[in-house]
Parts: C-alpha cells; structure tokens; sequence
C-alpha cells in the first residue's frame, strides 16, 4: 500500500487513474513471469519431442577412427565427412561403399577390407582380438608370414 500512499497527492485521496496504472503494471508484469516461465520450460522439453517426432536417436560421439590399423587422420577426415564417425558405422558399411568414398576423395591406393573386420571387433569392444588382428597386418592389411 506503500506505492498508494505515494500516488496520492498531498492529504488528498489516490488518484483512480494512477491507481489503475499501477494495477495494469502489476498485472502486466505477472503475465510477463507467466509466459516467460511457460516459454523456457516448452524449450526445455522440446528437444526430447523432437527426437520422438523424427524417430532418431542423438548421434553418438565419434569414435577415434585412427585405432585403426591403416587409417590415418585424412582418411578419418574423409570419412567423418562422408558420415562414418563410429567403429559401430564402419563396420557396417560395404566395402564398395567405403572405397568409393576414398576413391572420390583422390585416395584410390586404400583398401578399406581390414578395416570393416577390425571395426566390427572396435565396435563389439573385444580390444584383445582387435590388438591381435592389427599384430598381423601391415597397413590395414595382412601381412603374409
């Protein structure tokens, strides 16, 4: 009642107009509150619907595609673009895809063959068998004894 006593002037009454004001104030800044609160928790939830909406899961983090044997970091940047970023995608990619995509990015000398096999095991988790492929090849690809 504080801002009412200081609307009035003087001794006199408040002033009805200024005490209208001042309820349209209060008012309009409670809606303020209201929609700003409505608006961040609709953000909020939002990209949870989205994904259901879409049918997709979030990308998983790229994997560390120069593990393995006979990629090296432009092979990887090659294909990173091309949308191989985890162990999981290249092992299930084809052959023929994967050497295309080299093929078009000028690095027709790569075999990618190795790679799918040691990507299946990066993929699975077995580090142990992965290790023991990668003894026995030579440039992402076996090494005749």
């Amino acid at each position: 009642m504080f801002a009412l006593r200081l609307l009035s002037e003087g001794g006199e009454a408040p002033n009805p107009f200024l005490q209208w004001m001042l309820y349209v104030g209060i008012a309009f800044f409670l809606l303020m509150v209201i929609v700003g609160w409505w608006v961040s928790s609709k953000k909020q939830s939002q990209p949870e619907v989205e994904h259901e909406v879409h049918g997709h899961q979030p990308q998983k983090e790229a994997d560390d595609l120069v593990k393995i044997e006979g990629i090296g970091p432009k092979v990887a940047k090659v294909l990173g673009e091309a949308g191989i970023t985890t162990f999981d995608a290249l092992a299930h990619a084809n052959v023929a895809d994967v050497q295309k995509i080299l093929n078009d990015a000028g690095l027709q000398m790569m075999n990618p063959e190795g790679w799918i096999e040691q990507a299946k095991l990066a993929a699975k988790g077995d580090w142990k068998a992965f290790e023991e492929m990668q003894s026995a090849l030579k440039g992402g690809r076996k090494v005749n004894a």
